[in-house]
C-alpha cells in the first residue's frame, strides 16, 4: 500500500464496548480512508453500508474521479487529453502499464494485441448454440466464458507472463466477438480480422463488411469508435468492476473474471443507460412534445425520467460528455446527418434541461450516455448492441483492475457481512403442527 497513516480515528461506544483507535490512510489524491480492519475482532461488531457509498474495499493507482470538480483521470492524465491526444490502444497500453507507450513501445503493443485478435475456429460452431435473436450480452457472456477453454495455456494467475497473455488475448478478441455476435444476430457471415487495419477499423471491418462487397473504412467514424471506447475504458470501482475483483479474488482464471463483469454490466442500471437515453428520445419523438415530457419528469408520481442526466459520481459536469457532444457533431457532419431529428431532439432537450432552474439546482447535467447513444446509432450499431461495445471497452479496465488485486499482497477473497434481521434459532414442527 503507497498510502500513508497521519492521523488516527477513535471510534467510542454508548454501550460499555471500549474505544477503538484506527488509522486514517491519505492518499495521493481523494478523501481520507479509516481502516476499520480490526473493528471485528476487536468489538464483535461489524459495519454496515449498503451500496459501499463509504466503502473503500480496495487501494488503486489507475483511475480517479472527482465527482464534485468533474475530472476523470486515467493513471493520472485527465480524460480531455488523452481523447484528444492518444488513440485507444495507447490508452490501453497506459491502463495496464501505468504509463504511455513511446513510439517504439506502441508499435510492439500494437503489434501483439494485432496478433492476437482472431478467436479459435472452434468458437464458430460455439456460436451455434445459440438462437439467432439471442441479445448479444448473453452470448458475449457465454463466449467470453468460453474463452478459457480454448486458451487454457494462461490461466495460471500466480504466473505472471500467464496473466500478460490473458490480458492481451481478451483486449484483442473481443472487437471479434462482439462483431461475431452482431453477424450472427443478423444471419451474415463472419468476417475474419485483417491485421492491417487499426484496433478501431479493423472493428468496423468486422462489423459491416460481407464477402460481396469491402468496408469502406470512414476515418472520422473510426476516430469517434476510437473516443467511445477511450471515454468507457475504465471508470474507478463501479459495479462491473467490483465484480470483476470479487471474482477474481477466488481465484478464478481471468476469462470467468470478466465474463462475470459482462453480465454485471448488462444490468440497466450499469450499462444500458445509452440505450434508455436513446429509447428516452424516440418516446419524446418531436421537439414539440419536450414541454409535456419535462412537465412530467418533474412530476414525481408520473414516474418519468430523464435519461442521459445526471450520474450517481460526478455532481458537475460529466467531463466525458463535453468530448462526446464533440464528436457527435462530427460524425454526423461527416455523415451528411445534421438534420436528424433525433440529434435535433436532443440539443433542444439539453439546451431546456440546463437552462431550467429544476434540473440545475440538482445538477441534472447530460452525461457521456446522453450522446454516445446518438453517435452509435449513427455508426449503424444495432441498441441490442450498445452495452457489448460498452464491455468492448471495458476490458481493459476490468483486466487492468484485476492484474492490481492480483498484485496486491493485502488482497483476500471478497467475504461481504450482513446485518441479519430473519428468524433467531427455532426448531422444525412435526408436519401435523405446521399451521
Amino acid at each position: 500500500m503507497t498510502t500513508t497513516v497521519e492521523n488516527k480515528a477513535t471510534l467510542s461506544f454508548s454501550d460499555g464496548t471500549p474505544s477503538l483507535e484506527m488509522p486514517i490512510y491519505t492518499g495521493t489524491i481523494g478523501p481520507d480512508v479509516i481502516d476499520i480492519r480490526k473493528l471485528y475482532a476487536s468489538t464483535g461488531k461489524f459495519t454496515y453500508d449498503p451500496g459501499f457509498m463509504s466503502t473503500a474495499a480496495c487501494n488503486s493507482s489507475i483511475t480517479y474521479i472527482d465527482g464534485d470538480k468533474g475530472e476523470l483521470l486515467y493513471r493520472g492524465y485527465p480524460i480531455e487529453q488523452l481523447a484528444v491526444n492518444c488513440d485507444f490502444l495507447e490508452t490501453c497500453y497506459l491502463l495496464l502499464n501505468s504509463e504511455l507507450p513511446n513510439a517504439a513501445e506502441k508499435a510492439s503493443f500494437v503489434s501483439l494485441v494485432t496478433n492476437h485478435t482472431m478467436v479459435h475456429e472452434q468458437m464458430q460452431f460455439f456460436f451455434r448454440g445459440f438462437r439467432r435473436d439471442a441479445h448479444p450480452m448473453s452470448v458475449l457472456v457465454g463466449t467470453v466464458g468460453a474463452l478459457s477453454s480454448f486458451y487454457h495455456d494462461s490461466l495460471d494467475i500466480s504466473d505472471p507472463h500467464h496473466r500478460e497473455v490473458s490480458a492481451i488475448r481478451l483486449i484483442a478478441k473481443l472487437p471479434t466477438l462482439v462483431a461475431m455476435a452482431y453477424k450472427y444476430s443478423v444471419g451474415q457471415p463472419f468476417v475474419y480480422p485483417r491485421n492491417e487495419l487499426s484496433y478501431s477499423a479493423n472493428f468496423m471491418n468486422m462489423m459491416f463488411a460481407t464477402p460481396c462487397a469491402d468496408y469502406k473504412v470512414n476515418e472520422v467514424l473510426v476516430r469517434a469508435l476510437d473516443r467511445i471506447l477511450i471515454l468507457h475504458a475504465d471508470h474507478e470501482q463501479n459495479a462491473s468492476t467490483s465484480t470483476v475483483r470479487l471474482a477474481g479474488s477466488s481465484g478464478a482464471n481471468p476469462f470467468a473474471c470478466i465474463a462475470a463483469g459482462i453480465a454485471c454490466l448488462w444490468g440497466p442500471a450499469h450499462g444500458g443507460a445509452n440505450e434508455a437515453a436513446l429509447s428516452m428520445l424516440e418516446e419524446i419523438g418531436s421537439v414539440d412534445n419536450i414541454g409535456e415530457f419535462i412537465k412530467q419528469v418533474k412530476d414525481k408520481n408520473s414516474g418519468v425520467k430523464l435519461m442521459g442526466f445526471g450520474h450517481r459520481v460526478y455532481k458537475n459536469y460529466d467531463p466525458r460528455a463535453t468530448l462526446m457532444r464533440e464528436t457527435c457533431y462530427e460524425v454526423l457532419e461527416a455523415l451528411g446527418l445534421q438534420n436528424d431529428r433525433l440529434f435535433k431532439l436532443a440539443m433542444a432537450l439539453e439546451k431546456i434541461a440546463l437552462e431550467d432552474e429544476y434540473f440545475v439546482s440538482r445538477k441534472l447535467y447530460p452525461n457521456v450516455d446522453f450522446y454516445s447513444g446518438i453517435v452509435q446509432r449513427a455508426l449503424g450499431i444495432p441498441v441490442s448492441l450498445f452495452t457489448g461495445i460498452f464491455a468492448l471497452a471495458r476490458t481493459v479496465g476490468w483486466i487492468a483492475q484485476w492484474k492490481e488485486m492480483i498484485s496486491d499482497p493485502e488482497q483476500k477473497i471478497g467475504r461481504p457481512r450482513q446485518l441479519f434481521v430473519g428468524p433467531t434459532r427455532r426448531d422444525v414442527p412435526p408436519m401435523s403442527r405446521r399451521g
